[in-house]
């Protein structure tokens, strides 16, 4: 049976309507898919690149039919960087001298922003200032001075004043020490410490002063009460700035070449040439040259998994934090 000619119109009509009303969400769609695959390209194709160049062999590297593949898969290289490097070295020191004061630093900024947002002082101003400028300068800027006060410690004065009275000098060199690493964790002031303190102190505000106030009630003290109560209320924003101090800490590589004689992993890594390889490994020049890359990518994989693993475990904390965490833009 055929339908009226009015009825197919109406169908016609119909369906353009609903094209044109569907039109621009599938383009949306379109735009999205090809800009999310984009740039997920851009993102994994350097991490996929050092994983197949780390496992090919030195003629798979050299060979202009071998594009990802390898036909000769190794693990040597990570052998070899295992040594060049002096990972087991390298990595006590960034585990001892960064990751340390980054679990110091991750203590004592929420110390200090607790007490900036919730007890009013004199100076607080001023200290809320000296906060937004360890944001904002730069650790290159103060280098000099600091490197000065580290070579000659004189804690207040006091150590110059002493020595003066007995004709000697009494001021320490840190230089090459952990104490160059420890005291800014320590007081708060490392490596990003004033954004650290910034978060945990937007945080801290927007927590209820009730709960603070019933545990003063019960008999407890400002500590107890930031131990017991603050603390523990406030995962999200510790998830966020443990996240940000370890990686910070772990990939520092300014502060340890100037301050430290030995080097961390991640100076180890800048500090790679041809001439590292055949030093490390007791092979000419030409040889190494041949190694150089697979065997840099390779300690570039080591330095990355620590990380990785870290990252996964705490993922979907770190995700759900950043909404709470005073961090915006």
């Amino acid at each position: 049976m055929k339908l009226p000619s009015f009825i197919k119109n109406v169908d016609c009509e119909r369906g353009k309507i609903l094209a044109k009303k569907h039109a621009p969400g599938v383009i949306a769609n379109i735009f999205r898919y090809v800009f999310f695959l984009s740039l997920s390209y851009v993102l994994i194709y350097p991490f996929l690149f050092m994983v197949m160049n780390s496992i090919m062999g030195i003629a798979d590297s050299y060979d202009a039919t071998v594009t990802w593949i390898p036909k000769e898969p190794t693990l040597q290289h990570f052998a070899n960087a295992w040594t060049v490097f002096d990972i087991s070295k390298t990595l006590t020191r960034t585990l001892l001298y960064e990751i340390v004061t980054a679990l110091m630093q991750f203590g004592t900024c929420a110390v200090a922003a607790y007490g900036m947002a919730r007890f009013k002082f004199k100076g607080q101003a001023l200290l809320n200032g000296l906060m937004i400028l360890n944001i904002l300068v730069p650790s290159m800027m103060i280098l000099i001075p600091s490197y000065v006060q580290f070579s000659h410690f004189d804690f207040l004065g006091i150590f110059g004043f002493i020595g003066d009275l007995i004709g000697k000098d009494l001021t320490p060199n840190l230089i090459g020490t952990p104490l160059v690493f420890y005291l800014p964790g320590l007081l708060s002031v490392g490596l990003k410490g004033g954004l650290f303190i910034y978060i945990y102190t937007q945080f801290f505000k927007g927590l209820p002063k009730e709960l603070e106030e019933a545990a003063w009630i019960d008999g407890a003290g400002p500590w107890k009460t930031f131990l017991t109560i603050v603390l523990p209320s406030s995962g999200s924003a510790m998830i966020t700035v443990l996240l940000f101090t370890i990686i910070w800490h772990w990939n520092d590589l300014f502060l340890a070449q100037m301050y430290l004689d030995t080097p961390t992993f991640s100076v180890a890594l800048a500090d790679f040439t041809s001439g590292t390889v055949a030093y490390a490994l007791g092979i000419d020049g030409g040889e190494a040259s041949y190694m150089q890359v697979p065997i840099l990518l390779s300690g570039c994989l080591i330095f990355l998994a620590p990380l990785m693993i870290f990252y996964l475990l705490i993922q979907r904390k770190f995700v759900a934090s950043i909404a709470t965490s005073g961090i915006v833009g």
